[in-house]
């Protein structure tokens, strides 16, 4: 039996000064990137790819840690990024598991906006076959909103103030 969970985020948040200049930050995507996701947990694959290996979750008595191949398109200027594929290291008790990922960025008037969406199916690991689905279910959900949050936090803190900084130094 497979499970699958949800969840998104959605972003508006007002930049004070300088907000006109966020477009042209949100070009330098591998700077935007480093700013969102932790620079020491990447690896460069090539232009626009990225291997992302998140900080370990920790699920009822499982330890799951996902390493995520990423792949980032300005388009309209928004900045998108997408999962192209995910592995899970450290279980193998797993058969089937899909992380699905789509996010954007992009500039506004005074400010930044964007959307995040995760998903997962997974098969039901033998270890949780006594733990109801729907529990399970929450939980996951759960813990992609925990990731989700996790993200927004260094939207507002990491990326708004490398923005500064590179206001700054430009």
């Amino acid at each position: 039996m497979s499970l699958a969970f949800s969840a998104s985020q959605q972003l508006d948040l007002p930049v004070a000064s300088e907000a006109d200049r966020l477009s042209a930050y949100l070009d330098d995507e591998q700077r935007v990137v480093q700013a969102l996701l932790d620079p020491t947990q990447l690896e460069p694959l090539g232009p626009g790819r990225y291997r992302y290996t998140v900080s370990q979750v920790r699920v009822f008595q499982l330890k799951i840690q996902p390493v995520v191949e990423l792949q980032v398109v300005r388009r309209q200027g928004r900045l998108e990024l997408e999962a192209l594929d995910c592995q899970l290291e450290g279980l193998g008790l797993v058969e089937d598991f899909r992380l699905g990922l789509c996010s954007w960025l992009a500039a506004a008037d005074g400010g930044l906006t964007g959307e995040a969406s995760l998903s997962v199916t997974v098969s039901r690991p033998t270890l949780l076959q006594l733990i109801p689905p729907k529990v399970l279910e929450a939980t996951g959900r759960s813990v992609l909103g925990g990731i989700l949050l996790g993200i927004r936090t260094r939207v507002s803190q990491q990326l708004l103030g490398d923005f500064q900084r590179w206001c700054r130094s430009t």
